[in-house]
């Protein structure tokens, strides 16, 4: 239960496509068997494959995480379901309209929003021109029908959007660094966590890079901190430039920064390692001069949890940092059935 409470609370449009089938079934269903018992047969049929069709679609979301493909799926069947009921009942089918609105406009992108709610809004109104009584008593009412559901289609619209935009900051704000506008520590630890679980189940393998600038502080004591910022900035660029676009870079914490490395040998993370290392010491300029990066890394291979994982490559980069900086240390690699080495390696040559 706790499961399903922290995914419908991390995931606003499998919430909202639960609740539409959750209110489906409240709502729907004692239409659908009233209009059945009735004699309505077309009506009961429509409500009943809404009610059938919104099932399917939340046990799809829910099985693949995918919410995009349901809610485009039940916006196609609320459209046509809505006209077809309006077609058979008239001014008491119109109000299922206004739910349409919204559910169109909070569950699929702008633009499908858009065409199946306009789309039906618009067919219903030909329909009821071109059969007069059936479904409105005058054309006045039927202008002001559509007017109503255009007003709210717009304001639905705003809404809507207002909501995507402030979940795409809030999850920006959650997961990426404000200055450099790489992965933050929180995004970083989920990201190992997932590099971990792909190792042990497909044995993929990955790599580790934590690169520390060195004597930074002196930058940000003797220039200021925008000076050091702007540093860091161009120190990220640097790396993006140097890197796979595979690759992943988290900023740790000041001028510490982690990078993930996919798909990737030992020896092609020492070679990652030293093109890095020769990138910055080349291109990488302060207000003082050149500033340089020491670079610890080593392989996921063996490593029973994340934490090992990354203290190894700490290991590594202290041992980069106490060799005189400018330095890249990569763990020597633990081949099948070794144990994991205890000493790092050093297998850089100070250039700088």
């Amino acid at each position: 239960m706790h499961n399903i409470w922290m995914r419908l609370k991390d995931d606003f449009q499998l919430s909202i496509i639960t609740l539409v089938g959750f209110c489906s079934l409240i709502g729907i269903t004692p239409y659908a068997v009233y209009r059945l018992l009735e004699g309505s047969l077309m009506v009961g049929v429509v409500d009943s494959l809404m009610v059938g069709s919104t099932v399917l679609a939340v046990l799809y979301a829910w099985k693949t995480g995918n919410t995009l493909r349901p809610g485009q799926f039940l916006a196609a069947v609320y459209s046509v379901g809505t006209f077809l009921v309006a077609v058979k009942l008239g001014v008491n089918g119109l109000f299922w309209f206004y739910t349409l609105i919204l559910f169109n406009f909070f569950v699929v992108p702008p633009l499908q929003s858009a065409v199946a709610t306009f789309g039906s809004l618009l067919a219903i109104c030909v329909y009821g021109y071109l059969n007069p009584g059936v479904v409105f008593e005058s054309h006045y009412q039927m202008v002001s029908f559509f007017v109503t559901c255009v007003i709210a289609s717009f304001f639905a619209s705003v809404f809507a959007y207002r909501g995507r935009r402030q979940r795409v900051q809030l999850s920006e704000l959650a997961t990426l660094d404000p200055l450099t506008r790489v992965g933050n520590r929180r995004a970083m630890d989920a990201e190992l966590k997932i590099a971990l679980g792909e190792h042990r189940r497909y044995g993929t393998r990955y790599g580790m890079l934590v690169l520390d600038l060195d004597l930074f502080k002196e930058v940000n004591d003797n220039h200021g901190h925008k000076a050091g910022d702007r540093v860091l900035v161009d120190f990220v660029r640097i790396l993006q430039e140097s890197c796979r676009q595979s690759d992943r870079l988290f900023r740790m914490g000041g001028e510490e920064f982690v990078l993930l490395l996919p798909k990737l040998t030992h020896a092609g993370l020492e070679k990652t390692a030293s093109h890095i290392r020769t990138n910055v010491a080349e291109l990488l300029k302060g207000p003082g001069g050149q500033v340089t990066v020491s670079i610890g890394g080593c392989m996921l291979d063996q490593h029973p949890s994340v934490d090992v994982w990354m203290h190894e490559a700490d290991l590594c980069l202290y041992q980069a940092k106490d060799s005189g900086r400018n330095r890249f240390v990569i763990s020597a690699q633990a081949t099948a059935g070794e144990k994991l080495a205890t000493q790092p390696a050093v297998v850089s040559a100070d250039q700088g």
